[in-house]
């Protein structure tokens, strides 16, 4: 049985070194050209300054097919460790949903005039002690929750990651992924 090698030109001897040769290079210059980890103040002030220009933000929870639910919310402003807190009726579907499952998702954003956007994602808690409701009290909660609030419930949305888009803030996607900056927050902040 004859064997048939490939036949190489003298000019392929020359030129599959240099092309193999410059693919390791640029393969290893790729390797070490990893993605400087994002300045964790200048996001958070970012998303903070998206948050205090929105009076509404997007609750989203997971309802019990799985399936992601959005609904618009009245939250408070961050705390210092971007925990937010909200009000609802104790039998909402987003109070069963967030009973459930308490994994959710709050999204700010300005669409009218693109200027990026914030997404927290944690757990929400459902509080119904009445010192801390009295403590957030909203003046409009009369009427949305008589008598006297009863069957009011705050969530408590514990921040995980924070997701920030702010142009003004030189805050933006990555050019080839268009992935947005991330960072921990919640017990990793303290």
């Amino acid at each position: 049985m004859k064997r048939y090698l490939p036949r190489f030109s003298s000019l392929s001897v020359l030129v599959l070194p240099i092309v193999l040769g410059s693919s390791l290079a640029s393969q290893a210059a790729f390797a070490q050209d990893k993605p400087t980890p994002p300045d964790r103040a200048k996001i958070i002030a970012a998303a903070r300054e998206i948050i205090q220009a929105q009076t509404y933000c997007a609750l989203i929870t997971i309802d019990e097919t799985g399936r992601p639910q959005v609904r618009t919310m009245n939250p408070f402003p961050p705390e210092e460790d971007m925990t937010v807190w909200m009000a609802t009726k104790t039998n909402t579907r987003k109070a069963e949903q967030i009973r459930r499952d308490a994994r959710v998702c709050l999204y700010y954003a300005d669409h009218k005039n693109a200027t990026g956007y914030v997404a927290i994602t944690g757990k929400a808690e459902l509080i119904d002690d009445k010192t801390e409701i009295q403590k957030r009290k909203r003046a409009y909660w009369d009427q949305a929750f008589p008598p006297g609030l009863e069957g009011l419930v705050l969530i408590k949305v514990i921040p995980e990651k924070l997701d920030v888009l702010n142009y003004k803030a030189g805050v933006v996607a990555d050019s080839v992924t268009w992935r947005t900056p991330s960072i921990a927050v919640g017990t990793e902040t303290k």
